[in-house]
C-alpha cells in the first residue's frame, strides 16, 4: 500500500501554537503509512522549517507578501498538489483555510481545515469570507469545544465538524532542572527566588500590559520574585516601555524568542497567562507539562484544559488584581503551590497525550479517503 500524502498549508512557519504543533506531530506520525508535505508563504517566518525537515518533512516556501498575493498562490498550490501526488490538503488558520478552498474548488482535493480561534475574535472580512467559503471543503476541526461551538453557532456548515483537543509531547516537555539551573544561573537569579513567567507572541490577544500590571502589584508585596517573558512580537516595545515606567527592569526578564523553551518553562515556577481569547493554547499544555503551577484568565478552551483550583487558578478576562491575587496565594503557600505544579502535570499527561491527537488525527485522513 502506498504511503498517503498529506499536504499542510499554513501562512507562515513562525512560533506561534499552531506553527510549533507541525513538526511536534510530524515525529509521532507513521512515517511507513504517511508522507508529509508542507506550504508557508512568509519566507521571514521559518523558524520551524529546520524542525520539520529533520522529523521527515519536506518544505516549500511560496513566497506572499501579503493576504491577497497569498489568495493568488492557489492555482500554484493546485499545481504542487498534481505534480506531487497529494491526496489531502490539512490547512491551518483563517488565510491558508481561504487558500485550501480554493484549491478545493479548483481540483476537487480533499481538505481538512482546523479551526484554532473562535469566530467573534475574527476581523469582520475574515468571519464574512469564512461564512462565505466554509463549505468548500471536506471537514473542521475544532481544537476545543468552545472552538467547536463558535463555528456551529455562528457559520453552521453542512460539513462535518469534530473537536480534536490539542496535545503536547510530555516526554519532551517535562522540568528539566539542570537546564534550569544553568538559565538562572546565566540570568544572575538565585537558587531560591521564584520566577513567574509566560511564553507568549507579543501581540494584543494575549494582554501582556494585564500581566505586567500583575506583576507589578505582586512585587510592591513580594520584590524578591522574578518575572520573565519568553518571545517577541508587534507590542514588544509597548511592554517594554511599561516594564521601565513602573522601575521593573531588573526584575522582569525579557529573552526573546527562544528555540530551547523547555529551560525557560523548567525555570519558571508560576506560569501567568493574562489572554483575552484562545482556542486552546499550545504554551500552556507545554508549561502543564513542565510542572509550572498554572494562573490564568478563563480566556476560550484553556478552562477546558485547567479545571480551577484542581489543575490550576482561574479567573476573569483583564483582571490584574485577581492574576495578581492567585499568584501571591500561591508565594504564600508553598505547600499549595507544589500541589498545583504535581497537578498541572498529571493532567496534561493523563488528557492532552500528542500520541493522542496524533492517533485521531491520522483516523480522520483515512475516513477521508474512504469517504
Amino acid at each position: 500500500m502506498s504511503k498517503l500524502k498529506i499536504l499542510h498549508i499554513i501562512k507562515s512557519l513562525g512560533r506561534g501554537g499552531a506553527e510549533m504543533l507541525l513538526p511536534e506531530t510530524l515525529r509521532v506520525h507513521n512515517k511507513e503509512k504517511f508522507e508529509f508535505h508542507y506550504i508557508y508563504f512568509l519566507p521571514w517566518k521559518n523558524q520551524m522549517v529546520t524542525e520539520i525537515k529533520e522529523a521527515g518533512g519536506i518544505v516549500n516556501c511560496m513566497e506572499a507578501g501579503n493576504n491577497i498575493k497569498l489568495l493568488s498562490k492557489y492555482k500554484e498550490v493546485s499545481v504542487y498538489c498534481k505534480r506531487n501526488k497529494i491526496d489531502i490538503i490539512h490547512s491551518h488558520l483563517p488565510w491558508s483555510g481561504f487558500l485550501s478552498r480554493l484549491v478545493f474548488k479548483n481540483i476537487e482535493i480533499p481538505v481538512i481545515y482546523t479551526e484554532h480561534n473562535i469566530q467573534e475574535r475574527y476581523h469582520i472580512v475574515t468571519r464574512k469570507l469564512n461564512a462565505l467559503s466554509f463549505n468548500w471543503q471536506s471537514k473542521v476541526l475544532g481544537v476545543s469545544a468552545d472552538v467547536t461551538k463558535s463555528v456551529k453557532n455562528n457559520i453552521n456548515p453542512k460539513i462535518p465538524v469534530q473537536t480534536l483537543l490539542n496535545g503536547v509531547n510530555t516526554q519532551k516537555f517535562s522540568r528539566d532542572k539542570n537546564a534550569a539551573e544553568e538559565l538562572r544561573k546565566e540570568m544572575n537569579i538565585p537558587d531560591e527566588a521564584l520566577i513567574i513567567g509566560n511564553l507568549a507572541v507579543f501581540r494584543e490577544q494575549k494582554d501582556l500590559v494585564t500581566w505586567v500590571k500583575a506583576f507589578k502589584i505582586i512585587n510592591e508585596s513580594f520584590p524578591e520574585v522574578f518575572g520573565m517573558i519568553v518571545g517577541a512580537g508587534p507590542k514588544e516595545q509597548e511592554i517594554k516601555r511599561l516594564i521601565r515606567e513602573y522601575g521593573l527592569e531588573n526584575r522582569i526578564f525579557l529573552p526573546g524568542l527562544q528555540t530551547n523553551t523547555v529551560a525557560y518553562l523548567s525555570a519558571m515556577d508560576i506560569f501567568m497567562m493574562s489572554s483575552q481569547f484562545e482556542g486552546l493554547p499550545i504554551a500552556l499544555l507545554e508549561a502543564m507539562g513542565c510542572g509550572c503551577a498554572i494562573v490564568s484568565t478563563k480566556a476560550g478552551g484553556v478552562v477546558e484544559a485547567v479545571r480551577s483550583d484542581r489543575d490550576g487558578l482561574l479567573n476573569e478576562v483583564g483582571d490584574a488584581p485577581a492574576l495578581a491575587a492567585n499568584c501571591m496565594v500561591l508565594l504564600k503557600k508553598p505547600e499549595r503551590l507544589k500541589e498545583l505544579q504535581e497537578a498541572a502535570r498529571i493532567r496534561v499527561v493523563v488528557s492532552f497525550s500528542l500520541s493522542t491527537m496524533v492517533e485521531e488525527l491520522e483516523k480522520c485522513y483515512f475516513e477521508l479517503m474512504v469517504d
